[in-house]
């Protein structure tokens, strides 16, 4: 892929991973460390709203209650021909909570929801399922190596090139003397 050096191109890059990756990995916290698991998404308008159908009797939704911190991390598909220190992926960061079924958008999400997941149209009607909103903050993405953009919830069409700090000029030491 070429470089997107502008906004509109990352922008661009990012759309289409998410389209062309059905799932990601929710990163939710179980007594105080990441917990991950495979789950299907749709956004809103932009990275800055997640969709995900839940059950409450999964893992990661009780930890949500728990603690609605989350991250949901989107990343293209490895295979041999690719480099996968190269892969596109997007991690983004912020908060969730139960998407109300009277919510304005409600219907809307779900018709989306179910337009890319048809399988799922059963599940609405099981009472421990509920979709939830992912209210994002923070997005990180890398389109390949030095091609890593951020963007904040404040300006989510803004994306800022991601400069590499130099490593410390400091001695590594090793193992054995760091025992010493």
């Amino acid at each position: 892929m070429a470089a997107a050096s502008t906004s509109q191109g990352v922008q661009q890059a990012w759309s289409a991973l998410v389209k062309g990756v059905r799932t990601a990995v929710l990163l939710t916290l179980r007594n105080g460390r990441p917990f991950g698991s495979h789950v299907p998404y749709v956004f809103g308008s932009d990275w800055t709203r997640a969709y995900l159908h839940l059950s409450r009797l999964a893992l990661h939704t009780q930890h949500l209650l728990d603690d609605p911190r989350v991250s949901l991390f989107i990343a293209e598909t490895d295979g041999p021909e690719k480099n996968p220190l190269a892969l596109r992926r997007l991690n983004l960061q912020g908060e969730a909570a139960i998407f109300s079924p009277d919510a304005p958008t409600y219907e809307q999400i779900k018709r989306r929801y179910l337009e890319r997941f048809p399988q799922a149209e059963m599940m609405f009607s099981f009472g421990d399922f509920a979709l939830w909103e992912l209210r994002l903050a923070e997005a990180h993405v890398v389109l390949g190596f030095g091609q890593a953009f951020a963007s904040t919830a404040a300006t989510p069409s803004r994306w800022v090139h991601q400069k590499v700090n130099q490593p410390s000029r400091r001695k590594e030491r090793s193992s054995e003397e760091l025992l010493s």
